[in-house]
């Protein structure tokens, strides 16, 4: 049977989904970031507070996965947050070689791109070292993980800003769907710098003035703070504790109508309503602009609903609803709503749909449907 007919006209690709009877698992799932998820112990149980307007990643001990000590010098901190969450990843699904390892970042390798530029400056363009331009590209991340598995098969890395990571995970549904990958290993990372986190100040992205990262979701002026971060998965056909059922994406709606519309056409199409949806998990960030998006739509389409927030935990960035998705997938399989991330209502004691919506500078908008299996 075939799930996708693909048409091709001059500049666009359209992608026409039909209905396929195959279901989608997260068997295993890791994540790096500014709180304590790489390490064993409950939930989200503590939340761990930051002052300023920048969430830095909590490094857990890389040596575990990456023994040799010249190799991980070499390798810049946003490669190590990577397989730091693969491999979490790999571990919790059991397994040691997927059969294909998707990627999806807008960032790359920042740290290492500036390393290059500012010796190209210093050097005055001659005598450079290959090196960190070699460990600049986006897909170094990917690539990395695939040297250290031994993973000899499919390696892509989507860079397609606020949808880096819903790009890969589009990727990795239809493999699975069409059969031509049992087991595919998928995430979503980036990192902030001190020279992007300036560069970026200057477009007015981040607080002017220091605000905690526990009193975010409260506050009404401009501007959020930045954040980074890896989450990775292990997708597959066979059975485990979390389906994933959808996922869509919206690039700039004309209006919170169109929004709304989609949100509901994205529900229909699964056969289900606003009413059956246990916890919304939105990308809401503090900045006030945007915020607004989010609060309409609770009170329009989901009043009665739950609802949680993620980027008070790990920052803004483009990549941030991979974190999402491991949160929301977190909460299934564990039955619980810790109550530092609920924003609004309280969530049923069974958790059987979440639905993430998240925005990304008002532009790029994604639904991710998960399911307990």
């Amino acid at each position: 049977m075939k799930y996708f007919t693909t048409i091709i006209n001059s500049s666009f690709l359209i992608i026409n989904y039909k209905k396929a009877s195959m279901n989608i698992y997260i068997q295993g799932m890791g994540c790096v970031s500014p709180q304590q998820t790489a390490a064993e112990g409950p939930f989200l149980a503590e939340i761990r507070q930051y002052e300023g307007n920048r969430l830095k990643v909590l490094d857990p001990d890389y040596k575990q996965w990456i023994p040799d000590a010249n190799t991980m010098r070499r390798m810049g901190r946003v490669v190590k947050m990577g397989i730091g969450a693969a491999k979490l990843g790999l571990q919790d699904a059991g397994i040691e070689m997927p059969d294909a390892i998707i990627t999806g970042t807008a960032y790359g390798c920042l740290a290492d791109t500036g390393v290059f530029l500012t010796r190209m400056i210093q050097g005055q363009e001659s005598a450079l070292s290959p090196t960190p331009f070699i460990q600049s590209t986006h897909n170094t991340v990917s690539g990395q993980i695939a040297l250290l598995l031994g993973c000899h098969g499919y390696n892509s890395t989507f860079v397609h800003k606020g949808f880096s990571f819903e790009s890969a995970l589009l990727d990795s549904i239809m493999m699975l769907r069409e059969k031509t990958a049992q087991q595919i290993l998928i995430g979503g990372v980036d990192e902030i710098t001190d020279h992007s986190h300036t560069i970026l100040s200057r477009f007015g992205l981040y607080k002017q003035e220091p605000v905690r990262n526990t009193a975010l979701l409260q506050s009404t002026t401009k501007g959020t703070i930045a954040g980074e971060g890896a989450a990775f998965f292990v997708l597959g056909t066979a059975k485990g504790a979390v389906k994933l059922t959808g996922l869509d994406t919206l690039y700039k709606p004309a209006s919170q109508q169109e929004v709304s519309s989609a949100i509901q056409g994205f529900l229909a199409t699964h056969r289900l309503s606003t009413a059956d949806i246990d916890l919304l998990i939105t990308g809401r960030n503090g900045n006030a602009g945007e915020d607004v998006v989010y609060t309409q739509l609770t009170q329009t389409l989901f009043p009665q609903t739950a609802t949680a927030a993620f980027k008070h935990l790990c920052g803004e960035y483009p990549t941030a609803s991979a974190f999402a998705m491991w949160m929301g997938a977190q909460i299934i399989q564990q039955q619980q709503a810790p109550a530092g991330i609920l924003y609004s209502g309280t969530a049923p004691q069974q958790l059987n749909r979440i639905l993430i919506y998240n925005q990304y500078q008002g532009t790029h908008h994604a639904l991710i449907l998960l399911e307990k299996a």
